[in-house]
C-alpha cells in the first residue's frame, strides 16, 4: 500500500485560533479603510461631478413619477432666467455661465478624451516599472481666446521638455499656438477687511510655489489678427504700468518704464513706430503737465517723429553735432541728479521740478555704427554708455529702436533691461534681442508675417517665458491731434554753434597766396608795447610795418 501524498496527521496540532481570527479581521479592516480613503479622495477630486449625479438621479425619479412635463417646465424656467440674466448683466453672464460651460465641454471632449494619445505621441510619457506615467491634467480654464491648462509633470521631467513640444501640442489639440509657463500667471489678490488675515493664509496655500506644475496656454482664437485701436490716454501716467497694447489673452499689456531702458527691435515696416507712439500716448498727460520731458532724436531726417514735434521738449533730426550735444546734456542732467540724490534715495521719483527725462532714438544703429564722423560717433557711444549704465535709477531713460540687434551694430545692446522683439528677418536675431534660449521658450519673432505689423514678443515681470503682444496703431491724424492736445511746456534749448567762416587767402604782392589764420579778438595785446616794437609789429595785430 502506497503512502499518501500528504500526511495530514502531522498537521493535527492545536492552533491559536483567536490569534488567527484577530489578524485576519485586522487585515480586512485595514483594506476596507484603504478603499474608503480612496473613495473619499476620488469624491473630493471629482467634486464637480456630484451636482451632475444628483441632478441625473432627481431627473430619473421625476420622469418615473410624472413623465416629461417636469423636465420641460424646468427647461423653460432656466431659459427665461438665463435670458433675463443676459439682458441685465451681459458681462457676468458670459463670465459665469458661458465660459463655465465652454470650460466643461473642452475639458471633457477636447482634452480628457485624447489626453493619453496626445501625450504619448508628443513624447511626454515616462516609462517606469513596466508601466507608463503620464502628465496629469489638473484643471482647465477657458477665456474668450485661450484655454489655460494646469499640468503636473511626472518625476524626471522639467519645463524645457514642454517648451520643445509646444508646437506639437498646439497642433495635436487643434490650435496653432501653445505657450508654456513654468510659474503661476496670476499673482495673489490684495485682501482687505476683517477676514483679510484668514484669506491671506488661504492664499498662501493656494498660490504657493509648485515646481512640478506647468501652465499650458492654447490660443483658441487669435485676437492679435486685428489692428488694435489707440488706447485711452491715462489722466496721470503710472510709470510702473503704462498701457501700450493687447495680449493674447485679451488683457491689456502694460509696460514698466520706471527705472529701466527699452530696446525695440524689428525689421523695416514691422511696427517699431507703433511701439514708440503707443508709449508717447500713454505719457501724453505727463508730458503736458511737465512731469515727463521727452527728448527725441530722429536720425532719419524726421521721417518718423517730426509729425509729433509738439510732444518733445527737445528735438533733433538734421545735425549730428546737435544729437551728440543733446546726449551730453542728458549726461549733465544725470550727473546733477546724482549729486542731489546721493545718500538719500536709490530711485528717482518724477516731479514737475525734476521730471522724468525720456530720450527717444528712432534708429540707434545710425548713431552707433553708420555715422561717418568717428569723433562724433565716439561721443555718442560714450554718452549712451553712461546713460544706460547709470541713468535708470536717476530718471534719465533711453527708449531706442533698431532694425539689426547684432552686437557689432548696436554695441550697447546688453545695457537695455527691457527688450521688445517685433518681426525679425533671421532666426538668430531672436536670441540676440531677447536673450539666450528665448526662441526655444516660444518667442517665434522670425515667423511673424508682414501682415501682422505691431505684433511682438515681450518679457513680463517675473516670468522667463515671452508673451505675445500687439501694440496699438496710431494713424497720422491721431498723432497730430495728440500733439495739439498734449503739447510739451517750453524748454530752453541751446542754439547750435555757428560754423566757422572759411579762411580766405591773402596775397603778398608777388602773385603768391599765403594763408594766415584770423587773429582772435583781444581786449589787450598779449605782449607789452616794447616787445612789439622790437618785433616790428603793430599793437593792433595788423601786418608788419
Amino acid at each position: 500500500m502506497r503512502a499518501p501524498l500528504v500526511n495530514f496527521r502531522r498537521f493535527q496540532i492545536s492552533a491559536p485560533w483567536p490569534v488567527v481570527w484577530t489578524v485576519t479581521i485586522l487585515f480586512l479592516l485595514g483594506r476596507l479603510a484603504v478603499v474608503a480613503v480612496r473613495l473619499l479622495v476620488a469624491a473630493v477630486r471629482h467634486w464637480r461631478a456630484w451636482p451632475v449625479v444628483v441632478l441625473v438621479l432627481v431627473a430619473v425619479d421625476a420622469y418615473r413619477s410624472h413623465g416629461w412635463w417636469p423636465h420641460l417646465l424646468v427647461l423653460l424656467v432656466i431659459a427665461a432666467a438665463a435670458g433675463l440674466w443676459w439682458w441685465q448683466a451681459r458681462d457676468s453672464f458670459h463670465r459665469l455661465a458661458v465660459l463655465r460651460a465652454v470650460t466643461v465641454w473642452r475639458r471633457l471632449w477636447v482634452y480628457r478624451r485624447q489626453w493619453h494619445e496626445v501625450m504619448s505621441l508628443c513624447g511626454l510619457v515616462k516609462k517606469y516599472d513596466g508601466g507608463e506615467v503620464l502628465p496629469r491634467l489638473l484643471s482647465v480654464r477657458c477665456s474668450y481666446a485661450t484655454d489655460e491648462l494646469v499640468v503636473r509633470m511626472p518625476k524626471g521631467q522639467n519645463p524645457e521638455v514642454y517648451h520643445k513640444a509646444a508646437r506639437d501640442l498646439a497642433y495635436s489639440f487643434g490650435t496653432r499656438h501653445c505657450r508654456v509657463f513654468s510659474g503661476r500667471r496670476q499673482a495673489p489678490p490684495d485682501r482687505t477687511g476683517r477676514l483679510a488675515w484668514l484669506l491671506r493664509l488661504v492664499d498662501r496655500v493656494r498660490f504657493r510655489d509648485r515646481p512640478r506644475h506647468v501652465w499650458l496656454v492654447f490660443i483658441r482664437r487669435d485676437p492679435l489678427t486685428r489692428i488694435v485701436a489707440p488706447l485711452p490716454v491715462p489722466a496721470r501716467p503710472d510709470f510702473t504700468a503704462l498701457p501700450l497694447g493687447v495680449r493674447e489673452d485679451l488683457a491689456v499689456y502694460c509696460l514698466r518704464l520706471l527705472a529701466t531702458h527699452v530696446l525695440v527691435g524689428g525689421a523695416t515696416r514691422m511696427g517699431k513706430g507703433s511701439v514708440i507712439w503707443s508709449l508717447l500716448r500713454s505719457l501724453a498727460a505727463g508730458i503736458r503737465s511737465g512731469l515727463v520731458r521727452v527728448w527725441a532724436i530722429d536720425p532719419k531726417g524726421g521721417m518718423e517723429l517730426s509729425i509729433g514735434r509738439a510732444l518733445f521738449s527737445r528735438y533733433v533730426d538734421d545735425d549730428w553735432h546737435r544729437m551728440a550735444d543733446l546726449l551730453d546734456d542728458a549726461v549733465t542732467r544725470m550727473r546733477a541728479r546724482q549729486r542731489a540724490l546721493r545718500g538719500k534715495v536709490r530711485v528717482h521719483t518724477p516731479t514737475t521740478d525734476e521730471p522724468l527725462i525720456v530720450v527717444v532714438i528712432d534708429e540707434i544703429a545710425a548713431l552707433l555704427a553708420f555715422l561717418p564722423d568717428s569723433d562724433i560717433r565716439q561721443r555718442i557711444t560714450q554718452a549712451l554708455g553712461l546713460l544706460l549704465t547709470q541713468g535708470a535709477g536717476l530718471g534719465v531713460l533711453v527708449v531706442a529702436a533698431t532694425q539689426d540687434p547684432r552686437k557689432e551694430v548696436v554695441s550697447v545692446r546688453d545695457f537695455f533691461p527691457t527688450r521688445i522683439a517685433l518681426g525679425l528677418t533671421e532666426r538668430a536675431h531672436v536670441d540676440l534681442l531677447l536673450g539666450d534660449g528665448a526662441r526655444d521658450r516660444g518667442a517665434l519673432a522670425d515667423q511673424i508675417p508682414q501682415s501682422a505689423k505691431g505684433v511682438a514678443y515681450v518679457l513680463l515681470d517675473g516670468q522667463p517665458e515671452p508673451a505675445r503682444v500687439r501694440f496699438s496703431f496710431l494713424p497720422d491724424d491721431v498723432i497730430r491731434d495728440m500733439a495739439t492736445t498734449f503739447p510739451a511746456p517750453p524748454e530752453i534749448q541751446p542754439e547750435p554753434d555757428p560754423a566757422p567762416a572759411p579762411v580766405k587767402p591773402r596775397s603778398n604782392g608777388n602773385g603768391r597766396h599765403t594763408y594766415r589764420p584770423t587773429p582772435p579778438k583781444q581786449a589787450a595785446p598779449l605782449l607789452p608795447p616794447s616787445l612789439l616794437n622790437a618785433l616790428d609789429l603793430n599793437t593792433d595785430g595788423s601786418d608788419p610795418r
